[in-house]
């Protein structure tokens, strides 16, 4: 950081320098004033550069990057016509201004749209992906919310990829006429909007499409084949669908799953049993993390804290049971205690 600042100010006090020379050497009694100028500049272009934020710096650079591209192309252009033109003098600078114009501007223009749309060059990845460092998000991911906070950690990391069919979706679900759904619609743009503003992140909005399919679950793993990509979802039958076709998935919900505590059979704990079980005499709680533990024998229990002993663990990919038995000695003495007995 402290070389990123030295730069600056090594260019404020050139910018000094050269405003005082050129001043100088115009008449000598200009020379402080174009010190003063050179200083003025050069401090206005360091304050600019601090100011421009990531994505104005990449549409800085296309922008640059599609001038001079343009510029080059429309030399090549009248240096390749000129001769074959044999125009006059002055039809020949009409012409030569014409091309630069018209190629620069058409050169700043492509390198914006390129900047917006990276897929408008290929299907392929970018230079420099790595092989399944892209993550292409489903709209149940987007809509859950919890990408936004897992990326704040920052344990995910490589480009996001945000299809236009999927954006689609979300603003078909967004128009809806059915109030939960336009809801759920609005938070999965917003939290797209916040994957979008995180300064470490880049989400990617591309417009790869397959109208040959209709499903979006399909598209999405037509498109994960084709990008080499992971999909990130949390819909069980994508998950299945994806990977039977030998894309990588990673589900938020199996993610949430395998950081649960570890419980094991034979383990004791107390409970708070919250309601009656399907089954006769069940009783049923809830750990801190949401996990349902199926308790029986706990009836008698219900709106009491009890002391029960893990008997074994069900392991599911829509998430994790835990059944138990009471633990009645444990119980009995506790009672009096609770004032459950008169």
């Amino acid at each position: 950081m402290k070389t990123f600042y030295m730069i600056h100010i090594c260019f404020i006090a050139i910018s000094a320098y050269v405003g005082y020379s050129v001043a100088s050497r115009l008449d000598s009694g200009l020379a402080f004033l174009g010190l003063g100028l050179g200083l003025l500049l050069g401090a206005l272009f360091v304050g600019l550069a601090l100011s421009l934020k990531k994505k104005q710096v990449k549409k800085i650079c296309w922008g640059g990057g599609g001038f001079l591209a343009g510029i080059l192309t429309g030399g090549l252009l009248y240096v390749a016509t000129e001769p074959i033109l044999n125009l006059n003098p002055a039809a020949a600078l009409a012409w030569k201004g014409v091309s630069f114009l018209l190629f620069s501007y058409m050169g700043i223009i492509l390198g914006l749209k390129a900047e917006e749309n990276p897929g408008i060059f290929s299907n392929l990845r970018r230079e420099g992906d790595a092989k399944g460092s892209l993550k292409i998000l489903d709209t149940s991911v987007i809509i859950d919310g919890r990408i936004a906070d897992l990326c704040e950690t920052g344990f995910l990391e490589g480009a996001f990829i945000a299809p236009q069919f999927i954006l689609q979706e979300l603003q078909h679900i967004a128009d809806s006429s059915d109030s939960m759904k336009r809801a759920r619609g609005r938070r999965g743009l917003d939290v797209l909007h916040k994957l979008q503003q995180m300064p470490d992140l880049e989400v990617r909005i591309i417009d790869n499409d397959f109208p040959s399919i209709r499903e979006v679950d399909s598209k999405i793993v037509a498109l994960g084949k084709q990008l080499s990509a992971k999909v990130m979802t949390n819909d069980i039958n994508l998950n299945k669908v994806a990977e039977l076709q030998g894309v990588r998935v990673l589900n938020i919900n199996q993610l949430c799953n395998a950081m649960k505590p570890v419980v094991l059979p034979g383990e004791v704990m107390e409970v708070f049993v919250l309601k009656e079980g399907k089954e006769v005499g069940q009783g049923i709680a809830y750990l801190d993390d949401g996990t349902m533990i199926v308790i029986d024998e706990a009836r008698k229990a219900i709106g009491k804290n009890a002391q029960i002993t893990v008997t074994s663990v069900l392991q599911t990919p829509a998430g994790r049971m835990i059944f138990s038995r009471m633990n009645e000695e444990e119980n009995t003495e506790a009672l009096p205690v609770m004032g459950s007995r008169p």
